[in-house]
């Protein structure tokens, strides 16, 4: 308003507009849009002008840096705590977006196509392909959501089952003992037969 006021006193001294007349002007002309914003246009212009104006592969980092910044309201909302995910654009021979270890966003062959995929033991499994970025932000948001509830049932503590305690027999003691005295009883008795015996025949 102020500035408005200053163009308006400069422009009344020149003999130039009136008041009403910037007001109408300033009104009329909406603020240029953020830097972000032109950013992100440039580079979908760019991506689409693919084998025009930028190479292939920089049009894949361009569509994969939209993606990511499509993606920072979902991560925003991770808590600090929660690790699993390190997300960021590796811009190697096949440029990729990483979710975490084994899931990542990269374009298909249509090089216009978002595929998100995660590697398995079974192999590559695509959890979603789409050539529409808010597709592709619902289905990373459900992977995310996966995750985090299987680290919180793995951190769930499971209770230890004890093993039943089984009562042992009470040991017998004095077995050899009682062997020992057997042995020494059936000999005195078969002695003192034979004795019993032998002074019979006399």
């Amino acid at each position: 308003m102020v500035t408005a006021r200053l163009i308006a006193a400069n422009l009344q001294d020149k003999g130039g507009l009136q008041m009403s007349d910037v007001q109408s002007t300033a009104t009329t002309n909406p603020q240029p849009s953020r830097l972000r914003d032109a950013l992100r246009k440039a580079r979908i212009e760019a991506a689409d002008r693919t084998g025009v104006v930028v190479e292939l592969r920089d049009a894949e980092v361009a569509r994969l840096e939209i993606m990511n910044e499509a993606l920072d309201p979902l991560f925003a909302q991770v808590p600090e705590k929660v690790d699993l995910f390190d997300r960021g654009v590796s811009q190697g021979e096949t440029p990729r977006l990483w979710i975490d270890v084994v899931a990542h966003i990269l374009m298909g062959r249509a090089k216009r196509i978002y595929r998100f995929v995660q590697d398995t033991s079974f192999g590559r499994l695509v959890l979603a392909e789409s050539h529409d970025v808010p597709v592709i932000v619902d289905a990373v948001t459900d992977y995310v959501a996966r995750r985090m509830i299987e680290r919180e049932h793995a951190m769930v503590a499971t209770p230890i089952v004890e093993p039943p305690v089984v009562e042992e027999a009470p040991k017998r003691r004095g077995g050899l003992g009682m062997f020992v005295l057997g042995f020494v009883l059936g000999a005195a008795a078969l002695f003192g037969l034979a004795l019993f015996l032998s002074l019979r025949n006399l």
